[in-house]
């Protein structure tokens, strides 16, 4: 063991340690942003190259929740946006998504999967390999519900989500008047993506970048956020409690 690797040790112990009987979230959202930038960065000619590295770390990510107690993780890998990259981009990315969550729906892994996104706007081979590692793990308890957002985006999905409300109501007979009279926040979240989830408490972005860049726009309203100036593929356990850290001290009022 070197020098370096007994420091980040005995910091890594001494962050768990502070963390004894403190809020832990039950959800963490992450975006993890920056692979192709970790890619360049690191000499790579193929972007992808810096995806697949992510996509290792997103199983040890797994692993550091259901360590701590998170019981939900949305991780957000490929936004609406993101389809009109060039083909030649996106098509080994998309592969990459498909091949991780598969690997996580193997036997022996103990998460649950669920796919939040409009996955119809994926080619079908992909949409149908996602859905079947989904039902793969539906009986699943062991490990954090892990909700993989994939051809998603916030906008989207309160639109997707406004449209299942009024479908729903024209064949109960609703009339659209009659709607409007008893409209609550509540019955929109209840036609959205992640809809029974509890909202994300803590929501982690990478690469230094600030914004949400519509991700779960609704249900982040009142959820701590922590950017983190790391790419993706650098962020180790020690960021990770760093943020369980900071979510743990901050006093938070939910709008009061």
């Amino acid at each position: 063991m070197t020098l370096r690797d007994l420091v980040y040790s005995v910091y890594e112990r001494r962050l768990t340690a502070k963390l004894a009987g403190k809020p832990v979230p039950r959800h963490v959202g992450v975006m993890c942003d920056g692979n192709r930038r970790w890619a360049k960065e690191m000499g790579f000619v193929d972007p992808n190259d810096g995806h697949r590295v992510g996509a290792e770390r997103i199983k040890e990510l797994l692993r550091w929740c259901d360590a701590a107690g998170v019981g939900h993780v949305t991780l957000w890998l490929l936004s609406t946006d993101n389809l009109s990259r060039p083909a030649a981009e996106l098509d080994p990315l998309l592969q990459i998504i498909e091949d991780l969550t598969t690997e996580l729906a193997e036997e022996g892994n103990p998460w649950r999967l669920r796919m939040v996104g409009a996955l119809d706007v994926l080619p079908a081979q992909h949409a149908a390999a996602l859905k079947a590692a989904e039902e793969r793990t539906r009986d699943r308890s062991g490990g954090a519900q892990v909700n993989i957002a994939v051809g998603y985006g916030g906008r989207r999905e309160i639109a997707d989500a406004v449209r299942s409300l009024l479908h729903e109501h024209a064949r109960a007979g609703t009339t659209l008047e009659e709607l409007a009279e008893v409209l609550e926040v509540d019955h929109i979240s209840e036609h959205l993506y992640t809809r029974g989830l509890p909202d994300p408490d803590l929501i982690i972005r990478t690469s230094g970048e600030q914004r949400l860049s519509g991700f779960m726009l609704w249900q982040s309203a009142h959820s701590e956020f922590y950017f983190c100036e790391l790419n993706w593929p650098d962020f180790r356990h020690i960021d990770f409690l760093r943020a369980l850290r900071a979510y743990a001290n901050r006093h938070r009022r939910f709008g009061s």
